[in-house]
């Protein structure tokens, strides 16, 4: 069989397309600020999947988030949950440690008194929140 080019050309390109994509259909992060926004929106909004998708996937980011829908998302009320919904992300300080690690301190329209500070890493060309140094 005699594969023109305009043909070779057009499978070369959907393999490509097929190959950069994910199974999850979220688009990775293109800096560490947004890695930490993105983490944070869907932490908020109760979507695991997408928070997980941006967290550094090892056994103890897994645990210590595991832990954190249990003990307390899985326990808020369906109003509580509402307000971290509508909530809106207030970056307080993004600090770049070095070229991949940065600390992303934030805080919520709903729970503005308090801060959490979440570091991010670069991984492998990613980045991805670690929850190991949350604070």
């Amino acid at each position: 069989m005699k594969l023109n080019l305009p043909v070779l050309t057009s499978l070369s390109a959907i393999f490509t397309l097929l190959a950069c994509s994910n199974e999850s259909g979220f688009k990775p992060a293109e800096d560490a600020q947004d890695a930490g926004r993105e983490f944070i929106r869907a932490s908020l909004d109760g979507n695991m999947k997408k928070a997980e998708f941006y967290m550094l996937r090892d056994s103890v980011n897994q645990m210590i988030f595991d832990k954190w829908k249990t003990d307390f998302y899985n326990k808020l009320s369906a109003e509580e949950r509402n307000k971290y919904q509508n909530a809106n992300i207030l970056p307080l300080n993004i600090e770049n440690l070095n070229d991949s690690t940065v600390n992303y301190t934030y805080s919520n329209t709903y729970k503005n008194r308090d801060t959490t500070t979440v570091r991010i890493v670069r991984r492998n060309g990613s980045w991805l929140v670690d929850l190991t140094d949350i604070h």
